[in-house]
């Protein structure tokens, strides 16, 4: 089921259910957001250094707090999601918090139509479950090439494509590593509450790291750094265990696997 506006809107509708649901969650602590707590990460804040002063679009942002964060530390911040609901919850955080990001709704290959290019961004970042939600990573990249300046940076950190190979509860291998197409599934609850009253189908693929790496390259984006951790800093996934401050193993997978990775990728 690949025709966009059917993925479209079963994901679209997919993400409106759940944000209510994050809001309200200790996942995403909202009120320890507001508080001032980043929502960002150790391995992202290394990589996209001081962005005090630069202009930044932030891809399929959910409802806003790692866009926001971005805003507390100085940059200019334009975050995108294909989520009314997301985006509406973004702009009510932006007004309380009194900062100053500006958030788009649109499907990231739509985003031409909804945003101009001009003036270009310093950083495109995205991270953490955003890019098996894509059907065409070819089209991701023409998008990330798009916005950048020259000498301007993706920054992506996402969870490995190994990690998507296996069942929900890590006993078997059941997908590909490979693309071969769409995945459909229907999802009960959230990754931020298992809980949740929720039950809705998605439409999602699979993305190797040739995949993900070739696609940039293909745009005549320079690869500049590639690493692979072993740990996840969320405890999204089952049978998740603590490895340390703000890192998580998979119980059955250990240190055995990589969980996350991470491009830097420069527009010459």
């Amino acid at each position: 089921m690949e025709n966009a506006n059917t993925y479209l809107a079963l994901n679209r509708a997919l993400w409106n259910a759940r944000t209510e649901h994050h809001l309200a969650s200790a996942f995403y602590d909202v009120a320890g957001f507001r508080a001032g707590k980043s929502s960002l990460n150790g391995i992202e804040l290394a990589l996209l250094g001081d962005v005090a002063g630069q202009r930044v679009l932030h891809l399929q942002c959910h409802f806003g707090q790692d866009s926001l964060s971005l805003a507390r530390l100085g940059a200019q911040v334009t975050g995108v999601d294909l989520s009314d609901e997301a985006i509406a919850a973004a702009r009510r955080l932006n007004t309380d918090l009194g900062l100053s990001a500006e958030f788009v709704c649109a499907d990231v290959y739509a985003l031409p139509q909804h945003l101009p290019a001009e003036p270009p961004f310093d950083v495109v970042f995205t991270s953490y479950g955003v890019l098996g939600w894509l059907p065409d990573l070819g089209r991701w990249a023409e998008v990330v090439a798009r916005y950048l300046k020259p000498g301007g940076q993706l920054v992506l950190v996402e969870f490995h494509p190994v990690v998507w190979m296996f069942d929900n509860d890590f006993q078997r291998v059941q997908y590909s590593y490979f693309n071969t197409g769409a995945i459909e599934e229907t999802e009960t609850g959230t990754y931020a509450n298992p809980e949740a009253p929720i039950e809705h189908q998605a439409i999602t693929w699979n993305h190797s790291l040739s995949e993900v790496i070739g696609s940039l390259l293909g745009q005549g984006l320079r690869l500049t750094h590639f690493s692979e951790y072993d740990y996840s800093p969320y405890a999204c996934f089952a049978h998740a265990v603590p490895a340390g401050e703000g890192r998580y193993h998979i119980g059955p997978l250990g240190d055995k696997a990589p969980l996350v990775y991470a491009v830097v990728a420069t527009r010459p």
